[in-house]
Order: C-alpha cells, then sequence, then structure tokens
C-alpha cells in the first residue's frame, strides 16, 4: 500500500473510496449508453383475511395453479416452511461471514504491524468497520434473493411468491418477515398471501413495533387488502354432506383401537406389509427416527410426535417422506398441555399442506378435542424456540435466553400472547382441517400422488 495515495487519511469517511469508485463507474456507463431505464412498477399483489374455512388458502391455490407454464418463476410456501427456510439460510450467511471475518482478520493483524502512519491505521480500522456492518445490514435482503431461487433454473428471483398463513408468532418471525419481505416487494415480486388477521392486527401484542409498522406499511402500498367476509367453515359444510368419518376413530376404547388395527393392516397389506423401523433426514442435519414404517406409510403415537421436543421441520419431514400417517392416543388438549397442543397444530397444518392421507384414534370427538382455557394461563417456552443447526447436541436455540423476546427485552408482551387467544384461533383452524382430511372431497386430492386411494377409499 503506498501511504502518498492517503495524504489526508482524516478527511476520508468510513467506505468513501469503494462508493466515489462505484459513483466513478457509473458516470462513464451514464455518459457511454445513457441512464439506465427505470423498471416499471409491479402489479399489486393480494392479502387475503378471514375465518378459518373461508376459502382463503383455495382461492390462493387456484391462483397458483393458473399461473403454472404462464409465470416462470414463482413460489409457494406455508409459514413454517418459510420461516425454516429463511432460518437456514440465515445460518449458513452467518458461518460464510465468520469464516471471512476469521480471514480478513488475520490479513488486518498483519497490516497493523506494518509502519504505517496511525491516521492511516484509523482508516484501515474504519474501513473494516464499516464492512462489517453493511454485512449485517444486508444480511435479510440477501437471505431474499436466495429465498426465491429458481431451484431448477438456478435463476434468481421469482414473479410472484404465495405465502399461506402469515403470522408473527415471535420476534424472530417479525423481524424476518420484515427485511424480506419489504425486499422482494421493493423489488418487483407480486405476493399473494393469506392470513387469520388483517396485517394491522398481526401483531397484537406490540413485539418490535417500529419494525412491524414498517412491514405494514410496506403490504399496504403492495397489496390490496382483501377481508373474505364469510362466517361459512366450508370444510364443515363438505363434512355435512360427506359420508361418516372413517378415518377418525374415538373414543379411546377397545372398538376403537380394533377399528384403528384392522385399517392400519389393511393399509400397510396393499403396500407390502413389511413393518419396519426407520431414519429420515431433518432440516439442520438432524434425523427422526420412525418407530413403524411400511412404503410410504408410518405410524406414531401422540406422545412421540408432540410430547418431545420436536418441531415443524420434523413434521414437514414426515409429510415429505410418508402419504399416510397413523397418529394413536391422541388426547383431550388443554392449556396444561399447551406445548403438546400446539406442536399438534403445526403437525395438522403440515400434514394438510402435504396432503397425507391421516388416520387417528383419539379421546373425543374433532370439535372436543381442545377444551380452552380453564386451567389457567401457562409460559410455553417450546413454542419461542426456532430451530438451528445442531451444535452442541442441542436442537434448538431459546430466544428467550438471549434477551431478544421482545424490543425492550422481557417476555411480559409475550406472556399476554399465551393467555390462549392464539392457541385458540390456531386450534379452531387445525380443528376445520381435520374435518375436511376426513372427507372423499379431500381424498381426491391426494388420488392422483397415489392410486391406492383411487381404489379403496369407499372401502375405508
Amino acid at each position: 500500500m503506498d501511504v502518498s495515495v492517503r495524504k489526508n487519511p482524516e478527511n476520508v469517511e468510513p467506505g468513501v473510496g469503494r462508493w466515489v469508485s462505484y459513483l466513478n463507474r457509473e458516470r462513464k456507463l451514464d455518459s457511454l449508453v445513457g441512464r439506465c431505464p427505470t423498471a416499471p412498477p409491479a402489479p399489486k399483489g393480494l392479502y387475503l383475511y378471514g375465518n378459518v374455512g373461508s376459502g382463503k388458502t383455495m382461492l390462493m391455490d387456484m391462483f397458483y395453479g393458473a399461473t403454472e407454464g404462464i409465470v416462470k418463476h414463482r413460489q409457494r410456501f406455508h409459514f413454517h416452511e418459510a420461516m425454516l427456510k429463511i432460518n437456514e439460510h440465515m445460518h449458513r450467511l452467518w458461518k460464510n461471514q465468520v469464516e471471512e471475518k476469521s480471514l480478513r482478520s488475520s490479513i488486518s493483524g498483519w497490516i497493523t504491524n506494518l509502519p504505517f502512519d496511525s491516521k492511516v491505521m484509523e482508516w484501515v480500522a474504519a474501513e473494516e468497520k464499516y464492512k462489517q456492518e453493511v454485512q449485517m445490514k444486508n444480511i435479510l435482503p440477501a437471505v431474499a434473493d436466495k429465498f426465491l431461487v429458481d431451484q431448477h433454473a438456478d435463476q434468481r428471483g421469482a414473479s410472484i411468491l404465495c405465502f399461506d398463513e402469515i403470522q408473527t408468532v415471535d420476534v424472530f418471525a417479525i423481524v424476518a418477515l420484515s427485511g424480506i419481505v419489504s425486499r422482494l416487494l421493493s423489488t418487483g415480486t407480486v405476493l399473494v398471501a393469506t392470513s387469520n388477521r388483517a396485517p394491522w392486527d398481526l401483531n397484537q401484542d406490540g413485539m418490535q413495533r417500529e419494525i412491524f409498522q414498517k412491514l405494514v406499511a410496506k403490504l399496504e402500498k403492495h397489496c390490496e387488502i382483501i377481508p373474505i367476509g364469510s362466517e361459512v367453515d366450508y370444510r364443515r359444510l363438505i363434512a355435512q354432506r360427506s359420508i361418516d368419518q372413517v378415518h377418525y376413530f374415538w373414543p379411546l376404547d377397545d372398538n376403537a383401537v380394533r377399528q384403528l388395527e384392522a385399517m392400519w393392516c389393511q393399509v400397510t397389506n396393499h403396500f407390502g406389509g413389511k413393518i419396519i423401523s426407520s431414519t429420515i433426514p431433518v432440516m439442520f442435519g438432524r434425523t427422526l427416527e420412525v418407530p413403524q414404517s411400511c412404503n410410504g406409510v408410518a405410524r406414531f403415537t401422540f406422545e412421540y410426535l408432540c410430547g418431545r421436543p420436536v418441531g415443524a421441520a420434523d413434521y414437514i419431514a414426515v409429510a415429505h417422506n410418508y402419504h399416510t400417517v397413523f397418529i394413536t392416543n391422541i388426547p383431550v388438549m388443554s392449556m396444561r398441555i399447551r406445548d403438546k397442543a400446539r406442536r399438534f397444530i403445526t403437525l395438522i397444518d403440515e400434514l394438510y399442506n402435504h396432503h397425507c392421507c391421516l388416520f387417528c384414534s383419539a379421546a373425543s370427538s374433532i370439535d372436543d378435542l381442545f377444551q380452552g382455557t380453564e386451567e389457567g394461563t401457562l409460559f410455553d417456552l417450546e413454542s419461542f424456540q426456532f430451530e438451528t443447526e445442531i451444535e452442541g447436541g442441542k436442537l434448538r436455540r431459546d430466544v428467550l435466553a438471549e434477551g431478544t423476546v421482545s424490543s425492550g427485552g422481557a417476555p411480559a408482551g409475550i406472556v399476554s400472547m399465551l393467555s390462549g387467544q392464539e392457541e385458540l384461533f390456531a386450534f379452531r383452524r387445525a380443528v376445520s382441517r381435520l374435518i375436511e382430511m376426513q372427507t372423499p372431497l379431500y381424498l381426491e386430492g391426494v388420488h392422483s400422488l397415489h392410486p391406492y386411494f383411487r381404489n379403496s377409499t369407499k372401502n375405508m
């Protein structure tokens, strides 16, 4: 490095060298080829919100299906899957930055040992700090760019992003959604989203209020906010016109056990009858043991899937690997086993989103499965942990332990959110979906993927 190049280092702001070089190149290009044309504004997207079973997801899926072969770059995500992918991309970027930082530190250490003027040393340190700040500021936009890579064509960008069941269950969701959705909307992506709540009602407990308000402003600017005003749960309406529910057996008496066992034997015999235990891969380098499986059919107890520290990534793995899932011994749920109830809600969401065929044995009817909040509020740490790569034998990172739960660093807002309203709302969705999953109309959606059901649904 030539010290004479920096005659007045005290007048040089951090990062200014990069920006001066960039502006000079821009001016030269403008003089040669003219100003870069401005992209026309993208069409407005849609944000649909309303009660469970009112048809939000169906409308979004109809739109997404209609764009096949017409819009090249498009993606559809459910909330849980999107959050896991965002977290995975952030973790990879963070690891890369740690490696780069280690390399830069070595180089910086070598430079500081050279006989430079103290002012030059200060400038080098300021440049390094500036670069780190820029990298941290741009991590979410970088994830957004990665988020919509066309997996087949290996090309960035998506013209349409369909996002089902937007929620703001914790600080991570608010910050990640705000950064990524803002980036996508600003770069021309058309968002079609569904939620149970209007955008301004998503964050009722005021977590990260300033960031959340920016997200709402972006949604209002780039999307038509449309309420689905129907009070009718169309899943129930369809179920009332269908045959009796034959995939859900209750209560947990000898008759229900015999019926479920008979169904298990019927289904597994069709697929060869050989029952084995297996291990399936889960995101972040983890695995899940499956006690009983048979060529696309798996069987679990409620306690195994919902009574242990597992989550959305595990349920997505189950739904990806098995077209038919048996769950036995589902109890009546209340606030006393709130953590299990939340996992059960997530499990049903993923099985439904992946069009899995579900068989259950339960202690009560579907409508009576969740008994409400009579036991009072319980603070569920598990529901506010998000998954990360396995480190030191730990499968999850507890955000509460780091004091990042709310803008004030205290969990008071979270406690109020755990009063039961969010669970009741989410469980109504799970109940509605469970009812639909028993109907022939739902099973017809599985037929094209699994011909077995085409021939035997009417006998099951």
